[in-house]
């Protein structure tokens, strides 16, 4: 039996990674070369490729040599964006559109006396920045037992997502916070800030997944929006998580005639179509 390949609907860089993309690549050949702070995104391939521009990744403030410096998509937290001006330099920010809006509803919640709680990974870039903005009054979490340790928390609550989560697993968030922190007087204030560019390409991806006996999840091991992706799509079938084409291994594809692909926000197109030609060559 042939092999059959196909692709998710949605797939590809998303919105705001393209853009910050594009940018990036503007200053760095304007500059001959840039910083960024940290990863732009958090995919390999990608990155080599912005290195061969002269694009370098500096670690911390610290660590940046020249006297301009690029923010990722994920975004900062205003006390960083502080930090980097007292030193003289330039800012150049690619933050995608959909984190500077979380950005904005934390420090709205802050500012109204709201506690703000961030369903997402604590230690995710782009979390720690968002949860900048709620000046000391906030915390990330993935579980309501780890807001629970806490004791007893303020009776007015925000309550918003990381970008890239699953929009069921949010839902039962809230659901189980209201359940178990809900009394007298109490206020809990849901904004929905999970980007419609991941809820569609997790939508897509699960409706692949689902008419196919293997599905490949083209990104970064360790990129969030990518990792929810495999995590979906192995609820329905088998799935393997490959940041190149070269990790693929033949015994996947025993006994596995329709394979669907899908790819986290931060993939290239170049990288898709080398998994694709591996695919074919294996085949």
């Amino acid at each position: 039996m042939a092999l059959k390949i196909e692709k998710g609907a949605e797939i590809g860089f998303c919105f705001g990674v393209k853009r910050a993309v594009d940018i990036l690549e503007k200053v760095a050949r304007k500059h001959d070369g840039i910083e960024t702070l940290g990863a732009l995104v958090h995919n390999q391939p990608l990155l080599k490729e912005l290195e061969n521009l002269g694009v370098r990744i500096a670690e911390s403030v610290a660590d940046v040599r020249g006297d301009a410096l690029v923010i990722s998509a994920h975004g900062i937290s205003p006390q960083l964006e502080e930090e980097i001006r007292a030193r003289g330099i330039e800012i150049i920010d690619t933050t995608c559109p959909f984190v500077r809006r979380a950005q904005v509803a934390v420090r709205r919640l802050a500012e109204s006396g709201f506690f703000v709680i961030v369903y997402g990974d604590s230690g995710h870039s782009e979390v720690k920045g968002v949860l900048g903005w709620a000046e000391n009054k906030g915390m990330a979490a993935l579980e309501v037992n780890q807001l629970l340790r806490l004791g007893q928390l303020p009776r007015h609550l925000g309550v918003l997502s990381q970008t890239t989560q699953i929009p069921a697993h949010f839902t039962r968030f809230v659901k189980e916070l209201i359940e178990a922190t809900f009394s007298k007087d109490s206020e809990l204030r849901i904004i929905d800030t999970i980007c419609y560019d991941i809820r569609n390409r997790q939508e897509a991806a699960l409706e692949l997944a689902n008419k196919v006996d293997l599905m490949l999840v083209i990104g970064g091991h360790n990129s969030a929006n990518t990792n929810r992706l495999a995590e979906l799509c192995s609820t329905v079938t088998r799935t393997h998580l490959v940041e190149a084409a070269e990790e693929i291994e033949l015994a996947w594809l025993q006994d596995r005639y329709h394979i669907g692909l899908t790819a986290g926000a931060s993939t290239a197109e170049q990288t898709i179509n080398e998994v694709m030609a591996k695919l074919e060559s294996m085949a």
